[in-house]
């Protein structure tokens, strides 16, 4: 595996962060971002192969790209730690915070220290750039130092993973009054972490598992080197983890909620789409490349022009009647004006697709009413839209009385003009729930 890819992707995103830690230097929680970043590129990067070769060359003692890696894992499992400590401050307990903030960096400093001691100690004269593990498991001091970093760094990603699902856990507990769709992301976000963490801990786990078999003469080296892979996962997990609670309100806003709202307003869209141009299709062009926000607000602008072409023959008779009827029925002043609208707006399709002629009068009336539910009711077209289903085609169904063409009267039954039933505005108790 090329670790040189996660360590690049990384660092673009610490590149790309640079500027927000200038400006927060202050903030424990970005510096503790940034730390957990950069640990991780260097981590990926002084692993890779040729980096080892490197580093053993220019500094002319085999294997200190061991030392150095197993000194950056145990930072990386450090800043790990306290960056779940310091996102999770609170103001009552930030002294207690800062306490076990300092002891989380004195343990891993004392770790360290170990570290460098075991290797000073130690010799290791045959530079091994992938087994240094499996093939030094016996050496006196290699094995020390080997065994205190997978220790520390699987007991760490233990102590994270079980932090997140306690968090996790306790934010899902919360009374429904205090649940927000940013607690939402952020359980969403704790409980990727917890996994990233646990993966973490396989990976630990599957190099001890590789020195033990090493102990009794048995060669599971592949183990060892799959367990990279592990690692490359834990660490993509939990930097998506991480991302997830500060990018994911951005992605809710801005692509979620307008794709959420153009599913909503499918009913109305084809609805209105019957009044002239191209049977299905809206006339405010959208380019192929415009982002969600971007094609909602095309669509709520066509909508709404085609809406005011309507107001001629629209019947504040039928929106009052249907206004009445979703009170009567239990419904909330929102949702009664928003059926009266569905009703008035279903109907004037219905008479123009038949040519019923226009009542400029009642239109007048009609868009003052739309102009004044505009003004007052949030996402009243996503309202309009939600009613419609309630309100039957008027070819299907029927029309006003107002709008049936006359018949006259003595006229021979097979010459006379045929038109749809006599209609009534439908029951809401059918479709409104009381």
């Amino acid at each position: 595996m090329n670790l040189y890819i996660p360590a690049a992707a990384l660092g673009i995103v610490l590149v790309v962060k640079l500027p927000s830690l200038v400006r927060r230097w202050s903030s424990p929680v970005v510096r503790s971002v940034n730390a957990v970043i950069f640990l991780q590129a260097a981590a990926f990067f002084f692993s890779a192969p040729p980096t080892i070769a490197v580093v053993n060359e220019m500094t002319g003692v085999s294997n200190f790209s061991a030392v150095l890696v197993y000194c950056v894992l145990s930072a990386y499992a450090c800043a790990c730690r306290v960056l779940m400590e310091n996102w999770r401050e609170d103001v009552e307990v930030l002294p207690r915070t800062r306490r076990r903030v300092r002891r989380w960096i004195w343990g891993h400093g004392v770790v360290t220290v170990l570290l460098i001691g075991c290797f000073v100690w130690g010799e290791a004269p045959v530079e091994r750039q992938r087994d240094f593990e499996t093939y030094y498991a016996n050496t006196p001091f290699m094995r020390e130092m080997v065994l205190l970093c997978l220790f520390a760094v699987t007991a760490a990603a233990a102590a994270a993973a079980a932090a997140c699902w306690k968090w996790a856990r306790d934010i899902r507990r919360e009374s429904p009054e205090r649940k927000t769709p940013a607690g939402g992301l952020l359980r969403m976000g704790l409980t990727v972490l917890a996994v990233g963490f646990l993966t973490n801990v396989t990976y630990g786990t599957a190099k001890l598992a590789a020195v033990v078999a090493a102990w009794s003469g048995r060669d599971w080296e592949p183990l060892n080197r799959a367990a990279m892979s592990f690692a490359c996962l834990g660490t993509l997990l939990v930097a998506v983890g991480f991302l997830i609670p500060i990018v994911g309100p951005w992605i809710t806003s801005q692509v979620f909620g307008p794709l959420r709202t153009l599913r909503s307003l499918g009913p109305l869209r084809r609805t209105m789409c019957r009044v002239g141009g191209p049977r299905g299709r809206m006339r405010l062009p959208t380019a192929w490349y415009a982002g969600p926000g971007r094609r909602l607000t095309d669509r709520m602008t066509d909508i709404h022009d085609r809406m005011l072409e309507l107001g001629a023959y629209c019947s504040e008779e039928v929106r009052a009647d249907a206004y009445a009827r979703a009170r009567e029925g239990g419904r909330t002043e929102a949702e009664s004006v928003a059926f009266g609208l569905a009703a008035m707006f279903r109907a004037a399709v219905d008479a123009r697709a038949l040519g019923i002629p226009a009542d400029k009068e009642q239109g007048v009336a009609a868009v003052r009413a739309l102009r004044a539910a505009e003004a007052t009711y949030r996402d009243l077209l996503v309202g309009i839209s939600r009613a419609l289903p309630a309100w039957p085609s008027c070819r299907t169904g029927r029309l006003p009385e107002r709008q049936i063409p006359r018949v006259r009267t003595g006229t021979p039954p097979d010459s006379r003009r045929t038109g749809p039933p006599a209609w009534r505005p439908p029951r809401l108790d059918r479709h409104v729930r009381p």
